[in-house]
């Protein structure tokens, strides 16, 4: 299952990569201010997107190329997303407002969980800060998780919009999801029965990928076909995020 993950979430790295170089922009959830002081930054985005997810499928250095990966991102949220909600957003308090620092987060999140299914002989410093590290990934993935779901509580309404018309009741499994997407995130953090329910977690989203996401890339317009796209490879990271933490987790956490 933790393989079947992998694969997921470095194809999915990889395509939001290739979209990043077709589109000549970034992922959407990527920054909230992108810097325009470095000449050709989302061509060098782009390419370390796909490099990494091609190392991800392939087991190549997938240990420190995942960790330095989630660094990044890390760090992208440190010093772009927070500095934009508390400073030029004047709406931080509003959940809503957090969305894409959450989704960006959780790429975070399953890049350190990743590095932390493969050992390695040697034990430096930077192997053992390292190892220090990756537990912080099934936190730095939940807590967005557990976000999501409250807004999907709170959004009702307006999410289930999102649901398929042939699917009946949409309000109602909208707040199903809601309770689910929350009561996994809690689970995983304080690990209660954290395999099986991240299992059932990366099910669902997949299913999500499946039957919500992948027709409203068929049906989207030119304008909006690439924000739809890379929120489908962004269902299909946390469903592989999910599989790797049911099948690993005993490895990190």
């Amino acid at each position: 299952m933790s393989n079947t993950g992998r694969i997921f979430y470095g194809t999915a790295i990889v395509a939001m990569g290739l979209l990043t170089i077709y589109y000549k922009d970034f992922p959407y959830m990527l920054f909230l201010t992108p810097p325009s002081l470095i000449p050709g930054l989302v061509y060098m985005i782009g390419i370390l997107f796909i490099l990494v997810g091609v190392s991800i499928i392939f087991e190549k250095k997938i240990r420190p190329v995942s960790f330095l990966f989630g660094v990044i991102l890390l760090m992208i949220f440190c010093f772009n997303h927070i500095p934009y909600e508390f400073g030029a957003n004047s709406n931080y308090k509003n959940l809503l407002e957090w969305d894409n620092a959450g989704k960006e987060l959780a790429l975070a999140g399953g890049a350190f969980i990743i590095a932390g299914c493969f050992s390695e002989k040697n034990k430096h410093t930077l192997n053992r800060f390292r190892e220090r590290m990756v537990p912080f990934g099934s936190v730095l993935f939940s807590l967005p998780i557990i976000t999501f779901g409250v807004l999907h509580l709170l959004y009702a309404k307006d999410v289930s919009a999102m649901v398929p018309t042939w699917i009946n009741h949409p309000v109602f499994w909208t707040y199903f999801a809601g309770v689910a997407l929350l009561g996994s995130g809690i689970s995983i953090i304080f690990k209660i029965r954290t395999g099986l329910i991240a299992a059932l977690l990366g099910v669902m989203i997949f299913l999500w990928f499946i039957i919500l996401h992948i027709p409203r890339v068929i049906n989207a317009p030119i304008t909006d076909l690439e924000g739809e796209v890379t929120s489908a490879f962004l269902a299909l990271a946390y469903s592989g995020i999910a599989f790797v933490i049911a099948g690993a987790y005993k490895k990190f956490i």
